[in-house]
Order: C-alpha cells, then structure tokens, then sequence
C-alpha cells in the first residue's frame, strides 16, 4: 500500500470516528448549555433553587447511567467489533436527543414531562457509554507506532468541539428568534436539528471498515466469549480497572468539567453574566483551545501518558481557586467589589436554616433563615453564616445595614408570597445602595481577561484529556479492550465528573460561598495526581494487538 493511501485510510478513519463522536457530544451537551432553558419548562413546579438543582440533576442522569452503557456496549464492541457496536450507540443518540425537542412541558402535562426528559437523558447516557470507547479503541487499532497519542487525541478533541458546535447552533438560534421567542420555544430548535447531524454522521460511519485488531482477532479465534468475566472477574485485570479510575480518569474527569461546564455555569447562574454572551465568550475559549488536545496528544508519544495527565492534574488543583476569583473580578468587577467591601452575613439559628432542596415542590420554606438565604441565593450574592441564640429572627447584613428577615410559618400562601415580594424588594434596596449589581454589566466587564482565564481552564483540560485515550487502550489486552477501558472512563467521566455541577451548586446554595463547590475539583484532582504518581505504570508505546 502506498504512503499516500495508507495516509488517506487513516484520515478517513479519524475523520469518521470523530464526526459522529462529535455528533454524541453535541446532543449530549445541548442539555448542558440549556439547563436554564430547561428548568423553567419542566420544574416549574418547585422553587428556584429547587428547580435548577433539578435541572442539574437531569443533566447528570445522563452521566448516571454512562457506567451501564459502558458495560452493556463494551461486551457487545469486545463480541460484534467495534464499528457496529457505535452505529447502535449513534442511533439511540440521535432519535433520544430528537425527541427532547419535541417533549411537553410542565404546564402541559404535569409531572411526566420531568419523567420523560430524564428518560431521554438516561437513553443518551447509555449511548454515550457505548460511543466513547468504541471510538477510541477504534482509532487507536488503526494508529501506526509512535503515534498512538497524537491520532487518538483527535478523538479528545471532539467533546470540546460537541460542546462549542451546541453553543454555536444555540447562539445562531438564539440570534435568529430573539431572546422573547427562544425562551419560549426557539430552545427546541437546536435538538430537532440533530437529525441532520444523524444522518450525515451514520452516513460517513457505514463507510468504515472494522477495526484490524478486532478482524486479526476473529479470523485467528482469539476474540473473547466472555469478555464482561475475563473483564472483571480476574484479580489481574480488575485491579488495572481500579487503578485507571483513580489513577487517571477521575481527575482528568473533574478538570475537564471545572474548566468546560462549570465555567459556564458559573459565568451565568452565580456572576449573572448574559446567557448569549456567556456562550460567547466560552465559545472562543474553546476554539482557542481546541487545538492543544492535539498538541499534548502529541506529547505524551514523546515523554509519556503518564506526566502529561498528572502534571495537569496537579497544576488544576492548585490553579482552580486563583482562576475563578479572577474569574469574578473580570466578569462582574461590581460584585467582586461589593463582596470586598459590603460583605454579607446571614446571622440565624443553624437549627431552622434548611437545606433548600425539595424535588416534589411540596415543601414550604417559610422560616426567617429560609427566606434570607433564598433570597441571596437568588441574586448569586455570597454570605457568611453565622450562629445566633435559637429562637431569634433572621438577620441579613449588608456591609454595616441590618435587615431582618421575618417568619412566614402559617402564613396563607398568597400572604406570604406579598410578604416575600416585598422584603425581597428592601433587600435589594439594601444590595444595591451596597453596590451588589442585579447584573453583570457587559460594559464593565474585561472580556479579553474573560477570554484567558476561560483559555487557561481549557488548557489545563487539553493537557489532562488530550492523552487519555491512549492511555487507557495501552493499558488493557485487546479482547477485552472495549469494555475494560470503557468502564473506568465513565465512572470517572459519568459520576466524578458529569455529577459536579450538580454537587457544587448544591455545596454553594448550602454553605453561601460561591467558591466553597471548587473544593469538589480540586480534592480529587489532587487525590488522582498523587494516586497515579505512585502506583501507575507507563504505558507509552505497548503492543495493544496482544
């Protein structure tokens, strides 16, 4: 086979294997970049906090059940072959992300329109478990020596580049229909568009050969019978499962998160940045960054998988804080500075502060503490808590200003709904003479400052995702590659990762400081960098049709 064609077979296998990864990215994350969208359609039955920890929760169902794909569709890639397996896993994608756009809402059908959404989402998720580790066994099978890093990243490249085509399709929407219309129903937009990304992606993929690894294995009767047993049942193989969670996947998950979702989320739920300028601003962080996936893919063929994800690692850990601080300071200098010289404290019982989460929408919260810190979390203000004698009346202060709160236990609703109104009005009275904005004022705002820190999140994602993949193939025998690489990427992606917005917003709503959910990141980022110093083995360069 000459140069040129063999080049050719190998690009054409990229090519294929990304474009419908990215495809699943893309649906997979529309759901991300909508929450808001979405928890106004179908929470509406419950309180605001309530409603977007809701959302969230949603959003990681999908993570949830990533695992079980991993599982289900890993022993049917290590016993069909890898291409069919990720045809199936790209149909279930796309009818499921299809019919999100077309789902009732709350209003119209109560209840079952949550029920039908998380369902939806627990479908993407099953597919997205059997999508990734197809793709990238697929991939890296076809990969000449020495270049097993750099080809595989180009799969790395495609969640970051999922997530940027869903901003973009958002934001052309969203420009499109205006603010009033895609609020209301233009949102649906972008989900119905993915049957065109389906058919063009299943399009490409029949194109695909199977994997030679996976060819050499059947003609020779070397593929595995059980690969779910030989996978998990023996000590030897489990233990490498272990280690590659926690020694890898884990902190690459929660970095990767922090800098992508969690961004943006805390850009538009806590600094009270635009929503379409939020997309913005994280989209060119994107395309800015997008390339370095390659670049430390590229690397880890040179020095090694292993000090390239945990350098990254480690360096997250001790980044994150310092970056979203400046984060503030850049995107909402007003509040930054409030929150300098105005602190705010909640001075209640601890005892009747509850913690603000009610998934049935049935539960009231009417005590003085409650009402103070709806309120504040409400307006994205963080608070100090502290300890007053029991029995006393909330206070919220502002700087050197009191405000009390008031106690709306037995209060008819509609009277207690006046009473909060009005209350929450002086509060804001109060903020705002503090100088707490309602906003961030994109006219204050240091978008190329922005634009870094984003850059700089991102980065640190490249460096921690760009040579995983390799990674985790080198790390596992071919007949059970599929499913063994499968699992502990998506545990660590699906649970350590796709549950962190949803953990540290309730972190936040629950203690008052918006930067007290970083923890979450930076503990395991840590834990990972150290676990995997000490007992991972590099794998750089291993014979993988073995």
């Amino acid at each position: 086979m000459s140069q040129d064609r063999q080049r050719g077979g190998h690009l054409m296998v990229i090519g294929g294997a990304s474009a419908g990864t990215i495809f699943e990215w893309y649906d997979f994350y529309l759901y991300g970049s909508l929450a808001g969208f979405i928890s106004k359609h179908f929470f509406s039955g419950v309180n605001e906090t309530t409603g977007y920890i809701l959302a969230l929760m949603a959003f990681a169902a999908g993570f949830f059940v990533r695992p079980f794909g991993a599982v289900v569709f890993g022993r049917l890639g290590d016993l069909w072959g890898r291409k069919n397996t990720f045809l199936v896993t790209m149909l279930l994608m796309g009818a499921s992300t299809f019919v999100v756009g077309l789902l009732p809402d709350y209003k119209t059908i109560g209840l079952a329109a949550p029920i039908l959404l998380v369902a939806m989402r627990l479908i993407q998720g099953l597919a997205l478990g059997g999508e990734y580790g197809g793709a990238a066994t697929y991939v890296a099978e076809h990969a000449p020596p020495g270049k097993r890093g750099l080809y595989t990243s180009f799969i790395q490249t495609t969640a970051t580049l999922g997530l940027f085509l869903s901003l973009i399709v958002i934001l052309g929407v969203r420009g499109q229909t205006g603010e009033a219309v895609f609020a209301d129903w233009g949102w649906r937009i972008p989900f119905l568009a993915s049957a065109l990304l389906l058919i063009v992606s299943l399009w490409i993929r029949l194109r695909l050969n199977e994997s030679p690894v996976f060819q050499k294995m059947v003609d020779e009767g070397r593929a595995a019978k059980k690969p779910l047993a030989e996978a998990f049942a023996d000590g030897k193989n489990l233990k490498l499962v272990i280690l590659a969670l926690v020694g890898l996947t884990a902190g690459q998950a929660v970095v990767w998160y922090t800098g992508q979702f969690y961004a943006l989320f805390f850009l538009e739920k806590t600094l009270k940045v635009d929503g379409a300028l939020t997309n913005s601003l994280v989209a060119i962080a994107l395309l800015m960054g997008t390339p370095f996936f390659i670049v430390f893919g590229w690397l880890s063929d040179r020095i090694g998988r292993k000090p390239v994800i945990l350098a990254g690692c480690l360096i997250a850990a001790l980044a994150i804080f310092p970056l979203f601080k400046a984060l503030t300071v850049a995107a909402n200098p007003e509040l930054a500075a409030a929150t300098q010289s105005a602190p705010v404290k909640v001075i209640a019982d601890p005892a009747a502060c509850a913690f603000q989460f009610d998934p049935v929408g049935k539960t009231a919260f009417t005590d003085s503490c409650d009402v103070a810190k709806s309120a504040l979390a409400s307006a994205g203000v963080s608070y100090e808590n502290v300890a007053a004698p029991a029995g006393t009346l909330a206070v919220v202060e502002v700087g050197g200003t009191k405000v009390a709160s008031f106690e709306g236990a037995g209060m008819p609703t509609k009277v207690f709904t006046e009473a909060q109104t009005a209350w929450r009005k002086t509060l804001g009275a109060a903020l705002k003479t503090a100088g707490y904005p309602a906003k961030a004022d994109p006219a204050k705002m240091n978008k190329p400052m922005v634009v870094a820190i984003l850059f700089a999140l991102v980065l640190l994602v490249t460096m921690v995702y760009g040579p995983i993949a390799a990674a985790l193939v080198e790390m596992f025998p071919a007949r059970i590659r599929y499913t063994s690489m499968s699992l502990p990427y998506h545990v660590g992606n699906g649970w350590f990762g796709g549950f962190l917005p949803t953990t540290a917003f309730a972190m936040v709503a629950a203690t008052g400081n918006i930067y007290y959910g970083l923890w979450y990141p930076v503990v395991v980022a840590a834990a990972t960098a150290v676990i995997g110093w000490l007992f991972l083995r590099e794998m750089k360069g291993a014979d993988i049709d073995a």
